[in-house]
């Protein structure tokens, strides 16, 4: 393959967009070393010993059960992965505590209570409290010893956290903050013994505590009923006059936007993570009631319709992970960037977080729909079982479809993408306008549709090219045409989002598979480029329809024309026979028995 064009320098975050990446630079699962293997197994193993025989009654909500859950698996260090050793973690870098968020993530409630602690429960203060706020608390949480939570969320700011309503004044003594309001969805908030909390100092600035269980003043609802993740403790919390020690502020008076924020980027990475992970979980549920399962005498795995369902489940998850990973190394390289130029380990990590907030939010959308889309198609493969509550596949069902709402709802996040993409180009971080300019120009050129180029993966490589020109195209227009209104048209901006999705995704996908052809050759991965260029053939259609939305939406007469054309072109792929490379991606997995976890 030619690399001469690909650019092998270090990335930021977004420019993926207009830029051509080196396969060869590019982190794929594979290059795992045997640490992070042993980490993965290390959670599987907790999973199917700790939590898989007592599921049923996690749901129930048996009295002790999660906690002792939580705790146990703080024995084992997976709840202090991310955390320094002296603050009693292990200090591990950033792709391994995403691994242990993929590997306990297929535990139902279990991973959600978990993935709180681990995440809004404990880094808020890892990264923004002070040396003895540190000592106090996280040196516990990392341990187990106690439980974390996060309280933002309010009944009536959701989406729009800062119009949260609860209020803090300072005592007439100044030891305390008088806290007083209300926090609903708190997970983990039955049995936790720190929570981080977010109210408004004197009703405008608004502030991040730290909030312990017994603080007087403090008080819990009863444990909500929900549709799913029936054995995640979810409560209300209340607030009268709750006396929080001045010294328990963290961070800075009237900045708590900056951890709020800052937090659910990495949070967002980590749900793509946990998604993933029950992902391939039900999959092989799936697959193995499809290989025991008869109907017609045979087993149902043998026919073609259960086999597309097989084999998409596999594609996307395949390519979720390819994703998910080339993001965690980025960030895991900008961290050590950051930190080898001096900055303190924490904010060295926010701020890599930071650079790529774009794919984080891609990440979270892409993430908790694969998981969707692969527990629908497993109920259906179930069939009638499917909706009994004695087959899990239904639990992993019910309990999917919160993903899609908590850590920035999915359409907040699409509206994330597109906004942060045009706020850096205004900023000057990242140079889209040069490249938008480029494909209008080509626009007004004659296409050429013909190319000698031969070499190994040279057409996915540039239906890919194309399908970044079809996004600067619509975008560019689009900015052109609403200026400042924009971000009133969610419609077009969801429209570029997806079309953002699917082309960052392919090209993690294709990056994933050169780089494999290169070290062990075509012959070892025939698989894996079915899987890729399957999901090339099927992003074009998709991106077309985005696209031609998007353009309907705001462009008529010659323009219109012009733009559907120049869409026709960026979205044309080779005629590819899906259906064949469905059944040999079904085939592989049917006769392993299994998708590798």
């Amino acid at each position: 393959m030619n690399t001469t064009t690909l650019n092998t320098q270090s990335v930021k975050g977004g420019e993926w967009l207009v830029k051509d990446l080196s396969p060869f630079e590019t982190f794929i699962p594979e290059d795992f070393n045997e640490e992070q293997q042993m980490v993965k197994d290390m959670c599987r193993g907790f999973l199917d010993s700790e939590v898989m025989p007592v599921v049923n009654q996690i749901d129930k909500m048996e009295p002790g059960l999660m906690s002792s859950l939580v705790a146990k698996a703080g024995e084992q260090g997976l709840l202090g992965v991310s955390v320094p050793e002296e603050l009693g973690g292990l200090g591990k870098d950033f792709i391994t505590s995403t691994l242990v968020n993929e590997g306990l993530g297929g535990g139902f409630s279990f991973s959600v209570a978990v993935s709180a602690h681990t995440g809004i429960g404990t880094l808020p203060i890892l990264y923004f409290g002070t040396e003895a706020q540190k000592q106090q608390y996280v040196t516990k949480l990392a341990t187990g010893e106690w439980k974390g939570s996060y309280g933002l969320t309010e009944p009536n700011s959701g989406s729009d956290a800062l119009s949260a309503k609860t209020t803090a004044r300072l005592s007439d003594d100044g030891k305390y903050y008088l806290l007083n309001g209300q926090k609903c969805w708190i997970t983990n908030g039955g049995f936790a013994d720190v929570f981080t909390v977010f109210a408004k100092i004197d009703g405008d600035k608004f502030t991040c505590f730290i909030v312990e269980k017994g603080f007087e003043g403090f008080t819990h609802g009863e444990e909500e009923h929900k549709m799913g993740i029936k054995g995640s403790s979810t409560v209300q919390l209340y607030f009268q006059d709750c006396k929080v020690p001045v010294e328990n502020v963290l961070g800075e008076v009237g900045k708590g936007h900056i951890i709020a924020f800052n937090i659910l980027n990495i949070g967002r990475l980590k749900l793509c993570a946990a998604a993933l992970g029950g992902s391939k979980r039900a999959l092989n549920t799936s697959l193995e009631y499809a290989l025991t399962r008869e109907q017609f005498k045979q087993p149902i795995s043998n026919f073609g319709a259960i086999q597309y369902k097989l084999a998409e489940m596999a594609i996307r998850i395949w390519i979720c992970e390819s994703a998910l990973y080339r993001t965690g190394k980025w960030i895991d390289d900008k961290e050590t960037e950051l930190a080898n130029s001096g900055k303190p380990v924490t904010e060295a990590l926010l701020g890599a977080a930071e650079e790529f907030a774009i794919e984080c939010a891609m990440l979270k959308v892409y993430g908790s729909e694969v998981l969707d889309y692969v527990v629908d198609e497993g109920v259906q493969i179930h069939g009638g079982n499917g909706y009994s509550d004695e087959y899990i596949i239904s639990k992993a069902y019910r309990d999917s479809r919160i993903n899609r709402i908590y850590e920035g709802t999915n359409e907040i996040n699409r509206l994330l993408t597109v906004d942060m993409m045009l706020k850096r180009a205004m900023k000057g971080r990242l140079d889209l306008m040069g490249p938008a300019m480029s494909v209008q120009k080509e626009l007004m050129s004659i296409p050429d549709f013909n190319s000698d180029d031969e070499a190994p993966f040279a057409k996915e490589l540039k239906a890919i090219a194309n399908f970044k020109k079809a996004i600067l195209m619509t975008a560019g227009a689009a900015v052109q045409k609403f200026m400042i209104k924009l971000e009133h048209e969610q419609e077009v901006l969801m429209n570029i989002a997806d079309m953002a999705i699917e082309t960052f995704n392919a090209e993690s996908g294709l990056l994933r598979l050169i780089k494999l052809v290169e070290r062990n050759g075509q012959a070892s991965v025939p698989v894996e480029h079915d899987m890729v260029k399957t999901y090339i053939a099927d992003a074009a259609d998709r991106i077309n329809k985005n696209g031609k939305d998007a353009i309907n939406a705001f462009a008529e007469g010659d323009e219109q024309r012009m733009m559907l054309l120049g869409l026709k072109r960026f979205t044309k792929t080779e005629p590819f026979n899906v259906k064949d490379a469905r059944r040999r991606i079904a085939a592989k997995y049917i006769a392993d028995g299994k998708y590798p976890l």
